[in-house]
C-alpha cells in the first residue's frame, strides 16, 4: 500500500519517502481585510507593461522610420550564432522608450513577449550583445548613419522660419571612461564628465545633431566645427533665421564666423570688466524701454577688447528683492545675481547684456532670448527623462553612438506625441505613462491577434480617444499607402503632427529626396 501525505499548501506529495512536485490546478486563497481572495497563476498568458506600444510601432512602420534605421546601420556579424541587427537595434529602441538609462536595464525587456515580434524581432538580446554589437560599428560610418536619420526627421521642417538653439550640457561620470576629464561641472565639482554639444530646433524640441566630447572640451570653441558643418550643409532656404546661445557663445570667433555667412545671431555676454563698464554707464541714464516680463531695456554699441568691430548690444534689467540678491547663491557659492545695483532707495536691479546682429526693437530681442528657456527644458528632458544621463561604456565611440540613438528615439516619440496632442509639447515624464504604459494582454483566435489594454492612468479615457484618433488617421493613410512612397507617407505624418506649427499647411516632399 502506497502511503501519501500532502503538505500544508497542497503543493507536494510524499510517495514512498520521496518528494514529488506537482502543479496545483486550484487557486490559492489569501485572507485579506476585504475578505478572502482567490488567486490564480496563468503562465501561458502573453502580457506586456507597454500595452499601447502597437500604435507607436505602426507610426514607425508607416513613416519608414524603423525599417530605414535598421537597413542603413553599418553593423555586420560573421558568426551564424550572432543576433540580427534588427534584434540589437530593436532592443535599443524598446529600452530607450521604456525610460532606461543603463545597459543593465535592458534585461527587463525579456519579460515582454508581445512587442518585440510586432517590431519584426526574433528575440530581445542581452545587454552584452548590444554593447558588442555597437563595438562592431565603425565610428565614422555610425555617426553618418545616425545623422542621416536625424536629418530625415527634421529636414522637412527647415523650410519654415526656425531658430537654431546651441548649448553644451555636462554628463558626470563615475568610472574609468575614455574622455572622462575633470573640468567644468557645476553640480558635481571635481567629478569627471563628458560634454554633450547639442543643436536643437527651437519650439519643437527636435535634436538636429549631438556630439559627445571629453569633459574639458565644453566651450563653444569645441562646438564650432560641428555647428558650422551643420549650417553649411543646409541650403539658403533651409538655414535658421536666428542662431541663439548663452554666454558661452558671445565671443569674437563665433560672431565673426556668423557674420561672414550672413547668419543672424543672438547671444548673451559674460559680465567681463568691459561689459560691467557699459552697464555702469547705462545706470546713469533714464531712457529705459519696456522689454517685457518685468524687464526694462536699452540698446547701444559696444566694442570689447579682442573684438574686430563694434556690435549692437541690448542691456536688460529688472527689479528684484534685496534679500534675493544678497542671500541666494548658485552651486559654486557665488551670488545668484552676477551683477546687481543697490541704489539709494534700497532697490535692487539685476542686469543682463545681449549681443545681436538683429535690428529688431528691444521688446522683441528680450522676448527672443527669454524663449531660449524652452531649449534648456529640452536638454533637461534628454538628460533626466531619456538616456543622456547613462548608457556609458569605457570607450567614447559607443557613448557617441548611444547618444545619437537616444536623440533619434526622442525625436520619433515627440512627433508621435504631437499626433496625440498637436497643441503643445508633452515631456516624457507625462507622455509615456499616458500614451505608452498600460497592461496589454495578447490573445490569438481564428487567425486574429488581439491586444486587450488595461490602463491605470487617471486620464486613460483621454489617452484612448487620442490613440483611437491616431489609429483612424493611419487607417486612412493605409488606403493610399500603395500609391505613396515612404517619404511621402512621412511628410503626411509630419503635416498631421505639426498641424498647429504649420498652420494647416501640407508639407510637400521634394522629388530628389530619398529616405535613408
Amino acid at each position: 500500500m502506497v502511503e501519501k501525505f500532502q503538505d500544508f499548501f497542497g503543493l507536494r506529495s510524499f510517495e514512498q519517502g520521496q518528494v514529488v512536485e506537482r502543479v496545483s490546478a486550484e487557486t490559492a486563497v489569501a485572507d485579506t481585510f476585504a475578505g478572502r481572495v482567490h488567486v490564480e497563476w496563468d503562465d501561458a498568458a502573453r502580457v506586456t507593461p507597454l500595452g499601447q506600444l502597437p500604435f507607436f510601432i505602426e507610426y514607425l512602420k508607416q513613416g519608414g522610420l524603423f525599417e530605414g534605421w535598421v537597413s542603413g546601420c553599418a553593423l555586420y556579424f560573421s558568426s551564424p550564432n550572432a543576433p540580427t541587427k534588427r534584434d540589437v537595434l530593436g532592443t535599443v529602441l524598446l529600452s530607450v522608450l521604456a525610460g532606461h538609462w543603463r545597459y543593465a536595464h535592458m534585461t527587463t525587456l525579456r519579460c515582454d513577449p508581445v512587442n518585440p515580434p510586432l517590431l519584426g524581432m526574433r528575440k530581445v538580446v542581452s545587454e552584452d550583445a548590444v554593447r558588442r554589437g555597437f563595438d562592431k560599428i565603425e565610428e565614422d560610418a555610425g555617426s553618418l548613419w545616425l545623422q542621416e536619420h536625424l536629418e530625415y526627421c527634421t529636414r522637412p521642417l527647415l523650410g519654415e522660419p526656425w531658430i537654431l538653439d546651441v548649448d553644451t550640457t555636462v554628463k558626470p561620470l563615475y568610472g574609468h571612461q575614455e574622455g572622462a576629464v575633470v573640468s567644468y561641472n557645476p553640480h558635481k565639482p571635481g567629478r569627471p564628465s563628458h560634454s554633450y554639444h547639442s543643436y536643437m530646433l527651437a519650439n519643437l524640441r527636435l535634436v538636429l545633431a549631438v556630439e559627445v566630447q571629453a569633459g574639458n572640451h565644453h566651450t563653444s570653441k569645441h562646438s564650432a566645427p560641428g555647428l558650422w558643418r551643420l549650417v553649411d550643409g543646409l541650403s539658403p532656404t533651409e538655414r535658421p533665421t536666428l542662431l541663439r546661445g548663452d554666454a558661452g557663445w558671445g565671443n569674437e570667433p563665433i560672431m565673426r564666423e556668423a557674420e561672414q555667412r550672413g547668419q543672424p545671431y543672438l547671444f548673451k555676454l559674460r559680465l567681463t570688466n568691459g561689459v560691467k563698464r557699459a552697464i555702469e554707464r547705462a545706470m546713469r541714464t533714464q531712457d529705459w524701454h519696456d522689454a517685457g516680463a518685468g524687464w526694462q531695456g536699452k540698446e547701444g554699441e559696444l566694442r570689447l577688447q579682442g573684438w574686430s568691430r563694434q556690435r549692437r548690444v541690448v542691456i536688460l534689467r529688472r527689479r528684484t528683492e534685496r534679500s534675493l540678491a544678497l542671500v541666494e547663491r548658485d552651486a559654486m557659492g557665488q551670488l545668484a545675481l552676477g551683477f546687481a545695483e543697490i541704489d539709494a532707495g534700497r532697490e535692487v536691479w539685476e542686469y543682463a547684456v545681449l549681443v545681436t546682429s538683429l535690428t529688431s526693437e528691444v521688446l522683441t530681442i528680450g522676448q527672443l532670448y527669454r524663449d531660449r528657456a524652452d531649449c534648456e527644458n529640452g536638454f533637461d528632458e534628454l538628460k533626466n527623462q531619456w538616456g543622456w544621463g547613462g548608457f556609458t561604456t569605457h570607450d567614447l565611440k559607443r557613448c557617441r553612438l548611444m547618444a545619437g540613438c537616444v536623440a533619434l528615439v526622442f525625436n520619433w516619440w515627440n512627433m508621435f506625441a504631437r499626433l496625440a496632442e498637436p497643441d503643445h509639447h508633452r515631456e516624457a515624464i507625462t507622455s509615456r505613462p499616458l500614451l505608452l504604459q498600460a497592461i496589454g494582454r495578447q490573445t490569438n483566435h481564428a487567425g486574429r491577434t488581439t491586444v486587450t489594454i488595461t490602463s491605470a492612468h487617471g486620464e486613460h479615457h483621454r489617452a484612448r480617444r487620442a490613440l483611437t484618433r491616431i489609429a483612424a488617421f493611419f487607417a486612412e493613410l493605409r488606403k493610399t499607402a500603395e500609391q505613396l512612397t515612404a517619404i511621402e507617407r512621412w511628410y503626411r505624418i509630419l503635416s498631421q503632427a505639426l498641424i498647429k506649427y504649420l498652420r494647416g499647411r501640407q508639407l510637400r516632399p521634394p522629388l530628389v529626396l530619398q529616405p535613408p
